[in-house]
């Protein structure tokens, strides 16, 4: 037995102008994360394994 394929939705209108607009909004509040303190525990207790 076949399985149908089913459509892929699409957004359009309103729908995509505000999809677009929250992509925006998201990459503008879109910020780095600091890992130095978790970068630095993790190569002492490499050092301390001697790896």
């Amino acid at each position: 037995m076949a399985i149908t394929i089913k459509s892929i939705p699409v957004l359009k209108d309103k729908a995509a102008a505000h999809f677009n607009s929250k992509i925006a909004e998201n990459n503008a509040k879109k910020s780095s994360i600091d890992f130095s303190k978790q970068t630095s525990v993790a190569s002492k207790i490499l050092a301390k394994a001697k790896l």
